[in-house]
């Protein structure tokens, strides 16, 4: 699949210092000023374009990125899809450069996933508060900006909102959302009705924000969600502009038409963006990189005119016209050297006292995931492995090559919930 990097045919590296390819300095003009908008619920002023930290990024990628968002007039850094590493490192780099009080942070509270083939578990409500707890504690902060929570725990575990609740009115918790993982509408056969739950949290009246996935090659969110987040008055952060990459592969081979330059549109990342942001009710839309350049140019598409709605008609007609998207599917294993595999080998366990058990067997990683069968596992990376029962391996390396944990992910209507495994 093409990605911006290669749609782009990017070269600069990501880095303390900022270095501009020509598209991107064509695509970024100094001294715009990134639009803000405002949270229904409380009236606060927020920059549209927030960002995503991403895990390919390290430290130092991760302070140009934030200090390049901060410079520029954006605010919020959403890790929601990030897991605990990613989260923890972008913190740290905020502390390090003494600016993550500048910040509007966003942080998951998920229900612990069940072990592969065990039955979900009612959550427990000291434990979510714990978690929450040891958050603070970590951040070193007193307050946390927006605690999302999935639409399937909010209407279905009410102890979920409760919690939140209560500590928003102690102060600790200034807003709380629910976020939906919307899958691909051509993926055949899914279960899930994919706004149902996002529908009947934002009818339940306790929130002042939603997330989920929209673009303009996913406009779902237009027939209901969005209407009725405006009438209800709750904030709405749009997720993946760029339809997880997907749309960047279905205009590969078209030319941005001369016509974006009517709403300030000069790459079709600002395209995307614009028409994600245009629509009224949409208060942030998040952006993940691990560029600076692609940072100035998702700012960017935040600055200026935007489109009107018969424009917006318009680009989703293009984006209509465009090659389909592509059905989703499985990507072809990579190749991952026995001796690779052989530093994976041993047990690791789970604060539940989940236990996965990891051999290798010719060029293959083979799991025994607590009481299920053993498997073969698919080689995803050179880190990440799939069950083909569902769930993803991933593991911790160190620069020596070290092993200590590994993380079990595990996909669902409320989106992907993280494991630690501790190896032991």
């Amino acid at each position: 699949m093409i990605n911006r990097r290669e749609f782009i045919g990017l070269t600069a590296g990501t880095g303390a210092a900022l270095a501009l390819t020509p598209e991107h300095v064509f695509a970024f003009q100094p001294g715009g000023k990134l639009i803000q908008r405002a949270i229904p619920s409380s009236g606060e002023m927020l920059p549209v374009i927030s960002f995503a930290p991403r895990p390919a990024a390290d430290a130092a990628a991760n302070k140009a990125l934030l200090k390049t968002l901060l410079d520029q007039g954006g605010k919020v850094v959403d890790v929601l899809h990030a897991g605990p590493p990613v989260e923890q490192g972008v913190r740290a780099a905020a502390i390090e450069l003494g600016i993550q009080d500048k910040f509007f942070w966003t942080t998951p509270l998920n229900a612990p996933p069940p072990a592969p083939g065990s039955a979900p578990t009612k959550p427990d409500l000291a434990s979510m508060k714990a978690f929450l707890e040891q958050k603070f504690a970590t951040f070193k902060v007193a307050t946390i900006d927006l605690v999302l929570v999935s639409a399937a725990n909010a209407v279905d575990e009410p102890a979920f909102l409760a919690l939140l609740s209560e500590m928003k009115k102690e102060g600790r918790v200034r807003y709380i959302g629910v976020h939906e993982l919307l899958f691909p509408p051509n993926l055949n056969n899914y279960p899930y009705p994919p706004t149902s739950k996002l529908e009947a949290a934002i009818r339940g009246g306790q929130i002042d924000f939603i997330a989920a996935d929209y673009s303009v090659s996913d406009r779902r969110l237009e027939d209901v969600i969005l209407p009725l987040a405006q009438e209800r008055k709750i904030a709405a952060m749009a997720y993946f502009p760029f339809d997880r990459g997907r749309i960047f592969q279905r205009a590969s081979a078209t030319k941005l038409p001369d016509w974006a330059a009517e709403f300030d549109a000069k790459t079709w990342a600002q395209f995307f963006i614009k028409y994600a942001l245009s629509h009224p009710a949409i208060t942030v839309v998040r952006t993940g990189t691990t560029k600076p350049e692609h940072m100035l140019e998702n700012i960017n598409a935040g600055m200026g005119r935007l489109p009107n709605e018969a424009m917006r008609k318009r680009m989703a007609q293009l984006v209509d016209s465009l090659p389909a998207t592509p059905p989703p599917g499985a990507p072809k294993p990579v190749v991952v050297s026995a001796a690779v595999l052989d530093r994976y080998v041993g047990t690791y366990t789970a604060a539940s006292g989940f236990t996965a058990i990891f051999r290798r067997e010719g060029d293959k990683l083979l799991v025994k995931p607590g009481n299920n069968p053993e498997v073969a596992l698919i080689n995803r990376s050179e880190k990440r492995f799939q069950d083909p029962r569902g769930p993803f391996f991933e593991f911790d390396v160190d620069d020596q090559g070290k092993v200590t944990r590994a993380y079990l992910d595990q996909e669902g209507p409320q989106g992907t919930q993280r494991t630690v495994l501790e190896r032991k």
